[in-house]
C-alpha cells in the first residue's frame, strides 16, 4: 500500500513540474509558456501549432528558437533538424550539417554583461573574422546567442539589456512573459544585432 501511494505522489511531483516548471530565472505559468509559444511564432512566421509540434518532439522550450533559425536559415522543415538533434547531435553539429557557420550567431553587442554571454563572446573576439568559422560553441552557447537575437528583436530590447537580464537569472520565457503584460520597457534597439542580418534571404526572421 506504501509503495501504491509513493508511486501516485510521483507522479503527481512529475505532472506538476511538466506544467509549472522552475526554470532558469524562477516559476514558468502555463501562460507564461503560451505566450513564449505565441512570440516564437510571431517571430519567425509560423503557425503557434507548429511551434507547439516542435515541443511535443521533445525539444526543450528555449531551444525550441534554435530549431526555427537552423530550419529557415538551411531552407528546411524543422523536422529535419528535429531529428538530427534527437539522435544525439549538438547545435552546432547540425548547423555545421546544414554549412551554417558559428558566425551566424554573432549579434553585434558593444556591451557583454558576464556570464553566460562572456564565453561565447571571448570565442569571437579572439580570432579576427576570417577564423570565426574554426569556433566550437556549445549547445548553451546557441541556446543564448539565438534567444538573445530572438527577444532583442522581438521586443526592442537592447542586446546588453537581454544580457542582463539572463545574467540576473531570467529564463527567456520570463522575458517574453513580461514583455508582452508590459512589465519591462525595452531601451532602443540600436545594438541588438539586427545590422547585417540577411533576412531577405530566407523565410522568417533571424
Amino acid at each position: 500500500m506504501r509503495s501504491i501511494i509513493l508511486i501516485a505522489f510521483t507522479s503527481i511531483i512529475l505532472a506538476i513540474s511538466a506544467f509549472g516548471q522552475v526554470q532558469f530565472g524562477g516559476a514558468v505559468t502555463d501562460q507564461g509558456l503560451r505566450n513564449f509559444y505565441v512570440s516564437i511564432g510571431q517571430y519567425y512566421r509560423v503557425p503557434e501549432r507548429e511551434v507547439i509540434v516542435v515541443r511535443d518532439r521533445s525539444i526543450p522550450d528555449e531551444e525550441i528558437p534554435v530549431v526555427f533559425f537552423i530550419a529557415q536559415r538551411a531552407h528546411v522543415q524543422p523536422v529535419e533538424v528535429i531529428d538530427l538533434r534527437n539522435r544525439g547531435q549538438s547545435w552546432m553539429d547540425i548547423s555545421l550539417h546544414y554549412g551554417i557557420g558559428p558566425e551566424v550567431y554573432y549579434v553585434p553587442a558593444t556591451q557583454v554583461s558576464g556570464p553566460p554571454y562572456g564565453r561565447a563572446y571571448g570565442y569571437y573576439r579572439q580570432k579576427p573574422r576570417r577564423q570565426w568559422k574554426t569556433i566550437r560553441l556549445s549547445d548553451e552557447d546557441v541556446v543564448n546567442m539565438v534567444n538573445l537575437r530572438f527577444v532583442s528583436n522581438q521586443y526592442h530590447y537592447s542586446a546588453p539589456e537581454v544580457m542582463k537580464m539572463r545574467s540576473s537569472g531570467k529564463s527567456f520565457v520570463v522575458m517574453t512573459d513580461e514583455a508582452r503584460g508590459g512589465k519591462h520597457k525595452g531601451g532602443n534597439n540600436h545594438d541588438n544585432g539586427r545590422r547585417g542580418n540577411g533576412r531577405g534571404k530566407h523565410k522568417g526572421r533571424d
